[in-house]
């Protein structure tokens, strides 16, 4: 409804009032005046909510014409961009065009210029020849006048025949008396198929630009596919799209695969796991094909990690996890995932996950007394790798494996790595193959302690004729020094003598004399970082044997030698007894 049909209602009721006055002229004063307020009241009403209808109709209006001139506007700039993109492609042309045909004109005129100045030096050789041919008749005609009029007949008849033979000589030679060259220029028809095509190609499409391919997006790949976008000018007209690529190797020549699509991405199938692909794109139209877009580099997913279970090491608090990365190029960063397990074996809770560990190892804050299903996952741009195998972890007690890279050449180990052995036979030095991380003098081997300040305990079984140290060391500690023979080094040891089995607590090769009536078969260590003690028990006694006080500045790793063929055997991952850290609580 607008202002008219507004306006017209409300005539209408100021002539229904009218009507109401003249059949209600014996009503009172009162009354009537009661009943005219009611009427206005009402259509005051009724007017003021055809107003805001309106009134919300002109806004709905409004805001769809503000729509419209904004998509007006982007219209308006593309036509702009359009017209100057197809403005400048058109002054290429036309210039080419005008560029081609003042060559063709510079061309035709020096060719004018070569014919005329060689009919004119035709023209002048033949115009010498006939001056040359009117001087001989001058002087023959000269000649036969002198004669004729000689008085002497003598000379007269000496004269005559000589002359005459010259004119008759003069006469036989034929002079052409046409012209050596034609007037008339000639005039070959140009060829100007090559402007011809040029205007033809206005009216073409041009090829089309170079296309832009984008930088490869997040989660955009898998391990054996990866997808590429790229852009395009908007008023380029393309049939298709040739994708190449190829992996990145160092130093190998490979072939590029290329695909021919219609839309501006793809998805590359068949590809290697965690790699680097190099990518570029051309378009192509009935007039040709577009220069190379710029090389982008894309990945695959990449491989998922292989924990390595022989490098894992926990203890009540935490655990340390390595794993290899198994892919041929970096991958950005991993995540670890850990779900607790039940009494059952079965995932309980959540899975956690530990984010953006940016190298092949991550330490772990766990909770005392549970076992974690672990597993790692590998991070690029293309997207997250799938789980590696999952590694069980219990927080029980201290767990770790040795570091057989530490050995000396004479010892070897059980298949599970907990136990290790001194053969009788001796290797010839030729044999051993050290380096410098092999223990040289004593037959020591170190442990891999997981590098928490804590407490940690473990167990060695050991027998009556094997002589032995257990013990911690440094990392760094000597290797062609005895475990006990320095200050990085503190260690229990055993000797057999004639008389007794010998026991000492070896540090900087000084041991308290003491003496242990029992032979312990089964010796618990318990390292407390906090108190900086290192103690020995008797674990089938559960009698404490000694206790090194120390302050350990540095993190300290278990330490097992063999002083004379025999074997002993470590017990880890278990829980520390109660009597362990019972003096030091």
């Amino acid at each position: 409804m607008d202002l008219y049909d507004i306006k017209g209602d409300r005539l209408g009721v100021i002539a229904e009032e009218a009507e109401l006055q003249d059949t209600n002229k014996g009503m009172s004063t009162s009354q009537w005046s009661t009943g005219a307020e009611d009427v206005d009241l009402f259509n005051n009403g009724r007017i003021e909510s055809e107003i805001n209808s309106t009134r919300n109709q002109l806004q709905q209006k409004v805001a769809e014409m503000e729509n419209l001139a904004g998509h007006l506007e982007e219209i308006f700039l593309t036509v702009e961009e359009n017209f100057g993109r197809r403005e400048q492609h058109l002054e290429h042309h036309y210039n080419d065009v005008l560029q081609t045909l003042s060559q063709r004109y510079d061309e035709r005129g020096a060719g004018l210029e070569e014919e005329k100045k060689n009919k004119l030096e035709t023209l002048y050789t033949q115009l010498l020849a006939c001056g040359n041919a009117l001087d001989a008749s001058k002087e023959l005609i000269e000649e036969a006048k002198k004669v004729y009029r000689s008085q002497d007949k003598r000379l007269f008849l000496k004269a005559v025949v000589p002359t005459i033979k010259r004119i008759e000589d003069f006469a036989k030679e034929e002079m052409d008396l046409t012209l050596s060259t034609r007037l008339e220029f000639d005039t070959p028809l140009a060829d100007l198929s090559d402007v011809k095509s040029m205007m033809d190609s206005i009216n073409i499409v041009p090829a089309p630009s170079a296309p832009v391919i984008n930088p490869q997006m997040a989660n955009s790949a898998t391990q054996t596919s990866l997808r590429a976008c790229w852009s395009l000018f908007s008023d380029d007209t393309v049939e298709f799209y040739e994708l190449y690529y190829r992996p990145v190797l160092q130093d190998t020549p490979v072939d590029v695969s290329k695909l021919k699509v219609k839309e501006t991405q793809c998805t590359v199938r068949d590809l290697l796991p965690g790699a680097q692909y190099e990518l570029w794109v051309t378009a192509t139209n009935t007039t040709g094909i577009s220069p190379v877009s710029e090389k982008a580099l894309y990945v695959t997913v990449p491989s998922p990690p292989v924990i390595k279970g022989r490098e894992c090491c926990s203890c009540p608090e935490a655990a340390l996890i390595r794993w290899e990365s198994g892919n041929p190029d970096p991958v950005d960063s991993y995540t670890v995932d850990l779900t607790q397990l039940g009494p059952d074996g079965t995932a309980e809770g959540i899975t956690e996950s530990v984010v953006a560990v940016p190298t092949c190892q991550c330490l772990i804050q766990l909770q005392a007394g549970h076992s974690y299903l672990i597993s790692v996952r590998a991070i690029n741009i293309g997207g997250p790798s799938g789980k590696s195998e999952g590694i069980t972890i219990s927080t029980t007690g201290t767990f770790f494996h040795l570091m057989e890279d530490t050995a000396h050449p004479c010892l070897s180990f059980s298949e599970d790595g907990f136990t290790i052995f001194y053969g009788d036979e001796e290797l010839p030095i030729s044999a051993m193959g050290l380096d410098d991380n092999n223990f040289t003098s004593c037959a020591a081997v170190l442990g891999d302690l997981i590098p928490v300040r804590g407490r940690h305990y473990w167990e060695v079984e050991v027998d009556n004729e094997t002589q032995f140290r257990i013990g911690v060391a440094y990392e760094d500690t000597e290797r062609n020094s005895y475990l006990g023979g320095n200050t990085t080094s503190w260690c229990m040891r055993h000797i057999l003598t004639p008389s007794r089995h010998k026991y000492e607590f070896l540090h900087n090769g000084w041991s308290p004399d003491l003496r242990i009536t029992v032979n312990p078969v089964r010796i618990g260590l318990a390292l407390d970082y906090e108190r900086g003690t290192l103690s020995f028990f008797n674990v089938d006694l559960e009698q404490h044997l000694h206790t090194f006080q120390c302050h350990f500045q540095r993190y300290v790793h278990p330490c097992f030698g063999l002083d004379n063929p025999g074997a002993l055997t470590i017990h880890n991952g278990i829980k520390a007894p109660k009597y362990a850290f019972m003096g030091q609580l």
